[in-house]
């Protein structure tokens, strides 16, 4: 199965989620939305596309803690989740979310992908030429004991407590942690 099949299938599963009737409907309209795109683009995954592509992201979560890790995105230089661009290797959009949030956090050894599926959907701009990101969230469980390693992607990488998000992230990192809390 290519990463397009997996993808499609992917989305055909997903059941948008929400803390209300308005969240639900937005999370169906952008699976909707993604799965015309990949129909309409078999290369809608990856970042060569121009109508946009499908990314993978994966928000870090040590439930034990009570705490998240972001990191400040060093283009952007914003608190966001792990998470980027699908790879040729990439055999599915969880092994995507997986390989960044590894990469991403420097946390390698029993980083683990919460079951059940992506969390939520992110639809967000981009400078042209590829104009969107199509981001499909996970969220991971940091082992116990996990230590943090900052990538060359990122300014700095930080553990936050779950009342501190809001603070500093924007309101797309915060309905994925609450997404998050949610399934926990």
């Amino acid at each position: 199965m290519s990463l397009h099949e997996d993808a499609v299938l992917v989305l055909k599963g997903y059941e948008g989620r929400g803390a209300d009737e308005a969240e639900r409907a937005a999370q169906d309209g952008l699976r909707e939305l993604y799965l015309e795109h990949l129909a309409s683009y078999p290369d809608g995954v990856y970042k060569p596309c121009g109508a946009g592509h499908v990314t993978g992201s994966a928000l870090v979560v040590d439930p034990a803690r009570g705490r998240v890790l972001l990191t400040l995105h060093k283009k952007l230089g914003m608190w966001l989740q792990m998470g980027g661009h699908c790879e040729p290797g990439d055999a599915t959009l969880a092994r995507t979310a997986l390989r960044e949030a590894r990469e991403e956090s420097g946390i390698a050894a029993g980083l683990t992908l919460l079951p059940g599926g992506p969390v939520r959907l992110d639809r967000h701009p981009i400078p042209a030429p590829c104009n969107w990101h199509l981001d499909v969230q996970y969220a991971a469980l940091a082992p116990a004991g996990a230590v943090a390693e900052i990538s060359e992607e990122s300014l700095d990488l930080r553990w936050f407590p779950y009342a501190e998000v809001a603070d500093v992230a924007d309101t797309s990192v915060v309905r994925l942690m609450e997404a998050t809390l949610a399934r926990l």
